[in-house]
């Protein structure tokens, strides 16, 4: 599978489209030589990155990667953090929110592909993610309290909608990494592949998922993520107000046609 298009973000991001697959953007994390350890500067990159992404209507899908053979992330830039004063660290906080908010708010579809180390900010990344593969090499976790902090990327918020609360408490107090197998069987991961094998299986999915409607897919995006957590009513008018902005597009005029022609629907993405 030939790169047909490269764009870098700064040092350590870079955006890549593939041929045949040019409704698929892939996100590569590019620090290998700090096993992606979020730096501020790889924080900027990743929120620029995500702002170019959320823009361009031509991505259908996104699949979150590493460039380490042993590690997806493994989380905040520690040695850099030891380096602050107090006032530094608070001025840098908007810094690295603005990572993990960029991720999270994607308006297509997101997949991450884990393998080895997704620790801490490492996982959190993955967790705003929709979809997550992990190959059998793969060992997630949220470790902050073993070093004096909290889950600060979503991990309190994220990982509970995921595994429940009680479950997630376990973890993030026991600050425990949790192995491919276990991490499969309690939900932390969606997929479980062979090892070498996330980056493959994630690009196939998003190439699955990005056939589909654009508009159709933002729109699902939406009422799933703006629906957590509400009651049912309430979950029913999100799904209401996802659908009437779906309704009368081209997208839907479109995959009505081709369903009846019994053809591929060309979708005009408004």
């Amino acid at each position: 599978m030939g790169v047909t298009s490269e764009q870098r973000f700064g040092e350590f991001v870079v955006v890549r489209r593939h041929e045949g697959q040019e409704h698929v953007a892939e996100l590569v994390l590019d620090r290998p030589k700090a096993m992606n350890a979020v730096s501020s500067a790889m924080a900027v990159a990743i929120a620029e990155a995500c702002a170019a992404l959320g823009a361009d209507q031509g991505v259908r899908a996104t699949v979150l990667t590493s460039s380490h053979e042993r590690a997806f992330c493994v989380g905040a830039d520690l040695k850099e953090r030891n380096s602050f004063t107090d006032a530094e660290l608070v001025r840098q906080r908007p810094t690295a929110r603005a990572a993990y908010t960029g991720v999270l708010e994607l308006p297509m579809p997101v997949v991450a592909a884990v393998h080895g180390y997704a620790l801490g900010g490492g996982f959190e990344l993955a967790l705003a993610c929709d979809v997550i593969v992990a190959d059998r090499t793969a060992v997630v976790g949220l470790p902050e309290v073993s070093v004096g902090v909290i889950p600060g990327g979503g991990g309190t918020q994220l990982l509970p909608r995921r595994v429940g609360a009680a479950r997630a408490a376990e973890l993030v107090f026991s600050a425990r990494r949790v192995e491919a197998a276990e991490a499969r069987e309690l939900g932390l991961v969606d997929e479980l592949v062979d090892a070498g094998r996330d980056r493959e299986e994630a690009l196939a999915l998003g190439a699955r998922i990005a056939a589909n409607s654009p508009v159709g897919l933002r729109a699902a995006k939406r009422a799933l993520r703006l629906g957590q957590g509400l009651d049912l009513r309430a979950g029913l008018e999100v799904e209401d107000a996802a659908w009437r902005s779906v309704a009368f597009s081209g997208d839907r005029a479109e995959g009505v046609a081709a369903f009846n022609e019994k053809r591929k629907p060309s979708w005009p993405g408004e």
